[in-house]
């Protein structure tokens, strides 16, 4: 549809990514976060106007066919599964990525949920810093290769590329905004803007954001690809591939300084 344009992708942690806009003033045109508000406290009001929850997931289990105990864990037993001594199981970094931070919240979620006191400390105990990569995609190699038996990772990463992978329940998954009292429950202090400083995350339902750099060399072309994205053709194809659109999308930031075509031509909730 667009012959001209070419997109160059760079793949990190969306904290990571934010910080490199902020730390390093990286060019960039389109910023894509799997938690909004990485864009929110990051990026807003200095390095973007505005942000728009665009897509939504949930966290899951996911594993290998003759990974451990793979015919047995289901979504009533895995905190027992992953805590047996033979079992290993990693998550990324909450201090670079959304998926890792997530992670911590599902397992004190969980802690109550199964009525396991202790279980947050156990699993984080039995969870060494080699299980721990800056990105949840990072640790997919050590997944494959045997190192790792199970992966904290979001449901539809588990499903584009055809893993089994544990269903967690709607309490524990960050995935129901009808949950959402019930997640706030669960919190965890991460890095914050200023070394030294810290932000608070507390459990929500997962929501993905979008914007256009306050830097961005190439604002036409980076319009055009949101338009796209949140459009019927960039949900349709999202949908189809395990990740679930948000419709109307979200947005937070400066309301006046969205594009008069973005105003126009999507619903707007706040």
């Amino acid at each position: 549809k667009y012959p001209e344009v070419h997109i160059l992708r760079e793949a990190a942690g969306s904290r990571t990514c934010a910080r490199k806009i902020i730390d390093l003033g990286k060019p960039c045109d389109v910023m894509a976060s799997a938690d909004y508000t990485v864009i929110d406290n990051l990026l807003i009001p200095k390095f973007a106007d505005w942000d728009i929850a665009f897509a939504t997931n949930e966290m899951a289990i996911m594993y290998r066919p003759d990974s451990k105990y793979a015919g047995e864990i289901n979504e009533k037993n895995w905190p027992q599964i992953l805590l047996r001594k033979d079992v290993r199981y990693g998550h990324s970094d909450p201090n670079a990525d959304p998926c890792g931070y997530r992670s911590q919240l599902v397992w004190q979620l969980a802690e109550q949920y199964y009525n396991q006191p202790g279980l947050y400390e156990k699993l984080q105990k039995n969870c060494p810093k080699k299980n721990i990569r800056p990105k949840e995609t990072d640790l997919m190699a050590l997944l494959e290769s045997g190192e790792l038996d199970y992966l904290f990772i979001y449901r539809s990463i588990a499903e584009q590329h055809h893993m089994p992978f544990v269903t967690l329940p709607d309490a524990i998954n960050l995935k129901s905004a009808a949950m959402a009292k019930y997640y706030a429950q669960a919190s965890i202090k991460i890095s914050g803007k200023k070394p030294g400083e810290h932000i608070t995350k507390t459990g929500k339902p997962m929501l993905y954001g979008i914007t256009i750099c306050a830097n961005a060399p190439n604002r036409e072309a980076a319009t055009a690809f949101i338009r796209f994205l949140i459009g019927p053709e960039g949900r349709a194809i999202m949908q189809k591939n395990g990740q679930p659109p948000l419709w109307p999308v979200r947005m937070s930031g400066r309301t006046d300084a969205l594009l008069d075509w973005l105003k126009n031509d999507i619903q707007i909730t706040h």
